[in-house]
């Protein structure tokens, strides 16, 4: 668009003024004049930049306006170089026919869309080959550019040079489709572009496109090839910038447009989708200005650091169960959601131009042809619709079309997609339809791929009109580092993957989800809890109560009877029931599994919890699931199966522990009286906690300490089952060993995850500590293992002060800082008989695990197993305790002051207070 539509340009700069004091200046020689030139562009430049930034502050919103005043100032910048390089460095009173030059801007620059850092990418065409002059001009121009602290892309070709280029290399062609004159020879820039489309683009434009297209999908694909990933980038990701970008230069490579209107004139867009168009790209581009100026660098990903600060300053409130940040970024998503939409719609377009005589464009031919299709058409392959008022005469045809897509394997034609979205509120009439309610459901419950279908579904607008309180959740973020994405796209995820668990396509991943579901009484129960479980997050409570209220009101609507709907509701109130068991309580205390089997009551139940919770965690994000989290679930569900199956009194802890002992008996084989000596040493929690392979570790290792006279035993055992490494430390007990080998496996570089902490009966510590690399992975290298056991014989030798080197170390995840978590010390005397359970609620850092041991330590408590578990930048750390002489903490005061120091331990240090300390 014109630089006209910038209101106070000479605001910004003005050329005429700034063009008077570079011909005013004086200085002896080339280079001294150009370094004068070079601080009054510099004064010229900070004040066109500040102006613009605080135009930006006053209006946050217009996006497209502060990106054209940035081209708009370096346009004049570039004229008033030009001229003064020229005329006055090098001028030429009589210039020949090749000492011609012509200064053109190239890709974003040319669409005068430059962000506050964003490269300036400039071209110098000159007719033939560059003759000496106009070498000198060039470099002189762009040594300037350069002292002005740009950066700058630039190129310098002939004419013949640019067609060759351009022809050979997309790159290329794409930036010099988006060449705008900017200052010298008028002459050559015409003579340029006529070549340019006669000589490169005529009859290339469905290689362009499909190219394009193609390009778009890499570029997707690298990013995550989600538009709902809750750190996206503005530029390059899925309903970004780069998308719509790549629709104007399609539309301008096909039909030679110069202006986003005349996208409408050829038919491409409707004057609605070309607001829509301009509405997304001035977002867009604003949020980009604003993440420039915050970072103060070219940055493009919307970090969670960066993201509340952008909401303060585009000025979005708080409202009942969202910040301000999450109402920002709901508002991102949903722009980047009609970026998507708008993209479908180009490509129906294309479709149509490129796919004649029964051919598709880009995308795969039907195999097959179904012959019930009630009403609806074929469109090469795609399902469609036969005149735009289709869905207006029986509006159940809008649940219909995704039913029937997903009984076929068919894919839905854009323009069908584009009316069903146009439709939408069309679906309020239908939502205590029958019909469309079981059609809503076959495609819930497919045994195909309902990911896919519930995906376009929700493009088009009618899931969410369909099924309202999931309109609420659409493209609603959830501010934590632990959640990769919208509530609706990790539910429909979700379900995506939970179809894949019963068709056997994650069979080895989860051989005890898949087997479960095949036992299954109802089947739709899960797929329906799998849809609520989340469905109200953002309502300023718990979402798993008022989503239980949510799934008693809906499941009916939907068919489903009073006992399916009981369940579904029970699903979705106790969701996080199984995963908080299995990763924050101790499952060798038979009170945790007492308490879990009071809560399920039914196998049934059991069964429909555990997938649920497998397909809730893993549609989190990526690396959220790993080994340890599936081992600690197996656990939990056998422990509770074998509890719901055989009954409440038929593991007694003595029978338990008899058999766990005579296991051991015969898995190690020793004289009678050598078993017998270390079934008493050990306490009779070890042998509820331990399992017979890792006691006879346990044993041999203890043996072969006393054998050899080691004061010190560390053995370590990568275990790829459970995805982790089990430490074992045997030495004599003393007070605070648990806290300095957890500053230990720190130091090391490694994660404790769990902990189980015996005192034998004449006086020895073992301890067993499970720990993972800091990415979730099993702590299994060499140098690793041999730095870990270094860490843990200096910290128990009290080497170093551990404390200090600990604290000192950075943050591993800057983007933390973020977040502000307050610490929460919850103190639980029901949840064990043995034990009082602590459990800390705490923003993650470096020695967090260390302060929290040390301050338990300094509380005179005893640490009998702690459970480590991690949500983004939230830690959860449980610990069973007692007081020195084995029993439950009851004393009111004493609780109080554990919790207080406790507090004080998990609060994040001010490190100017510790350095001024």
């Amino acid at each position: 668009m014109a630089n006209s539509s910038i209101p106070k340009r000479r605001a910004i700069i003005d050329r005429r003024e700034i063009a008077a004091k570079l011909h005013a200046l004086e200085a002896e020689g080339t280079a001294a004049l150009r370094q004068a030139a070079v601080t009054e562009l510099r004064t010229a430049m900070d004040a066109g930049c500040a102006e613009i930034a605080a135009r930006l502050e006053a209006k946050p919103s217009r996006g497209s306006i502060i990106a054209r005043s940035y081209s708009f100032l370096y346009d004049q910048l570039l004229r008033l170089i030009y001229d003064f390089t020229v005329q006055r460095l090098y001028s030429n009173s009589n210039p020949s026919d090749a000492e011609r030059l012509t200064l053109i801007a190239v890709g974003g620059y040319g669409r005068s869309e430059l962000a506050p850092f964003s490269d300036l990418d400039i071209g110098f065409l000159t007719p033939y080959k560059q003759p000496p002059w106009c070498e000198q001009v060039i470099e002189s121009i762009l040594y300037t550019l350069w002292d002005l602290g740009l950066k700058v892309g630039h190129s310098s070709r002939s004419l013949d040079d640019m067609v060759r280029m351009a022809k050979s290399d997309m790159t290329i062609r794409t930036a010099l489709l988006e060449a705008r004159y900017l200052w010298g020879d008028e002459d050559i820039y015409d003579e340029a572009t006529r070549r340019f489309y006669a000589e490169v683009v005529e009859g290339t434009a469905q290689a362009f496109t499909a190219e394009k297209l193609a390009e778009r999908d890499r570029r997707h694909e690298r990013m995550g090839d989600s538009r709902y990933v809750v750190e996206p980038n503005v530029k390059d990701g899925k309903g970004g910038l780069r998308d719509l970008h790549t629709l104007f230069w399609i539309g301008r490579y096909v039909h030679k447009v110069r202006d986003l209107g005349e996208l409408v004139e050829h038919g491409l867009l409707t004057s609605d989708e070309l607001k829509q168009f301009r509405k997304a790209r001035d977002f867009l581009l604003a949020v980009r200005c604003h993440l420039h100026l915050i970072a103060n660098r070219p940055e493009e990903r919307l970090t969670f650091d960066v993201q509340r600060e952008i909401a303060e300053r585009m000025s979005y409130a708080e409202r009942t169960g969202k910040s301000a940040v999450e109402r920002f970024m709901q508002h991102y998503f949903l722009i980047a959601k009609q970026v998507g939409d708008l993209t479908g719609v180009f490509l129906a377009h294309l479709d149509e131009q490129y796919g004649p005589r029964g051919r598709r464009f880009v995308m795969p031919t039907l195999r097959r042809k179904p012959r019930k299709l009630n009403g609806f058409t074929l469109d090469r392959g795609r399902l469609s619709i036969p005149d735009d008022g289709f869905f207006a005469e029986d509006p159940v045809r809008l649940i219909e079309l995704f039913a029937l897509a997903d009984e076929h394997g068919l894919e839905i034609h854009p323009v069908a997609m584009r009316q069903a979205a146009r439709d939408e509120k069309l679906v309020a009439k239908i939502r205590k339809n029958k019909r469309a309610n079981a059609l809503f459901l076959d495609v819930l419950t497919s045994p195909r791929d309902p990911e896919i279908v519930l995906r376009w579904m929700n493009e088009a607008g009618v899931f969410g009109r369909f099924i309202p309180d999931f309109g609420r959740v659409v493209a609603q973020m959830q501010f934590d580092m632990y959640h990769h994405y919208t509530v609706d796209e990790h539910t429909i995820r979700a379900i995506g993957l939970l179809a894949k668990i019963e068709n056997g396509r994650l069979k080895d991943d989860h051989p005890l989800s898949h087997e479960v579901m095949g036992k299954l009484v109802s089947r739709r129960v899960l797929y329906v809890a799998v849809l609520l479980h989340d469905i109200a997050k953002g309502r300023g409570g718990d979402h798993s109560i008022l989503g239980a209220e949510v799934a008693e009101k809906l499941c009916p609507r939907l068919g489903l009877d009073a006992g399916e709907t009981q369940t579904v509701a029970w699903l979705v109130r106790w969701h996080l029931l199984m995963s908080a068991t299995a990763f924050k309580r101790d499952l060798a205390d038979p009170k945790t599994i007492e308490d879990f089997v009071l809560a399920v009551k039914s196998p049934e139940r059991l069964k429909l919890l555990l997938v649920l919770t497998v397909v809730d965690i893993r549609a989190v994000g990526p690396g959220v699931w790993n080994d340890w989290k599936r081992q600690l679930l197996t656990d939990l569900y056998e422990l509770a199966e074998e509890t719901l199956r055989l009954g409440h009194k038929h593991h007694g802890r003595r029978t338990r522990i008899a058999e766990a002992q005579d296991a051991l008996a015969a898995a190690l084989d020793w004289p009678e009286a050598d078993t017998e000596r270390l079934f008493k040493r050990m306490p009779k929690a070890y042998w509820i906690a331990e399992n017979v392979d890792t006691a006879a570790a346990n044993a041999r290792q203890m043996a072969e300490a006393e054998a050899q006279d080691e004061k010190l035993s560390i053995v370590t055992q990568p275990d790829s089952d459970r995805g982790a490494t089990m430490v074992t430390v045997y030495t004599a007990d003393h007070p605070g060993l648990f806290y300095r080998l957890a500053g230990a496996v720190d130091m090391a570089g490694a994660n404790v995850i769990d902990a189980r902490i015996y005192t034998t009966r004449d006086g020895m510590a073992l301890d067993n500590i499970l720990v993972q690399d800091p990415l979730g992975g099993t702590f299994a290298d060499a140098r690793q293992l041999q730095r870990l056991e270094t860490a843990i014989r200096d910290a128990l030798a009290n080497k170093h002060k551990m404390r200090e080197r600990l604290e000192a170390r950075p943050l591993a995840r800057t983007r933390a800082e973020a977040f502000h978590i307050q610490p929460l010390v919850l103190i639980d005397n029901k949840a064990s008989n043995r034990y009082t359970v602590i459990e800390v609620n705490a923003l993650d850092r470096p020695a967090l695990l260390n302060s929290l041991t040390h301050a338990l330590f300094q509380s005179r408590v005893t640490i009998r197993s702690a459970h480590i578990a991690t949500y983004g930048e939230r830690a959860v750390d449980t610990f069973y305790v007692t007081d020195l002489f084995g029993e439950k903490i009851l004393n009111g005061p004493r609780l109080k002051a554990l919790q207080k120091r406790l507090l004080e331990a998990a609060a994040v240090p001010d490190i100017k207070e510790e350095e001024a300390a």
